[in-house]
């Protein structure tokens, strides 16, 4: 699921920390994100955040479990649904007060 986040104040380390991701990531100006949802590695939610200026696009989705072969990145992973909609619900919600008025 693809959202964004307009006008934000806060930079991506201090939105990832607020949200309760871990940055596993950077290439350019994308952050890879993660944040388990149990003690373990899988499942957990994963996004893709671009900073553009004070905005940040979110490509936000959710890995079953690890991927099946060495060296691939094909994993079990939900899209869309009542989960990811809720997640990206929640960062909204969380991140709506860090905006810029």
């Amino acid at each position: 699921m693809d959202f964004e986040i307009k006008n934000l104040q806060k930079n991506i380390v201090a939105v990832a920390r607020e949200l309760g991701y871990v940055i596993i990531d950077t290439s350019g100006n994308e952050y890879n994100l993660v944040r388990k949802l149990t003690g373990q590695n899988y499942p957990r939610f994963h996004a893709y955040v671009k900073q553009n200026s004070q905005n940040l696009i979110f490509s936000l989705h959710l890995d079953q479990k690890k991927p099946s072969y060495e060296g691939t990145h094909a994993h079990s992973g939900e899209y869309f649904g009542p989960v990811i909609e809720e997640e990206s619900d929640r960062i909204k919600q969380i991140l709506q007060d860090d905006k810029i008025q």
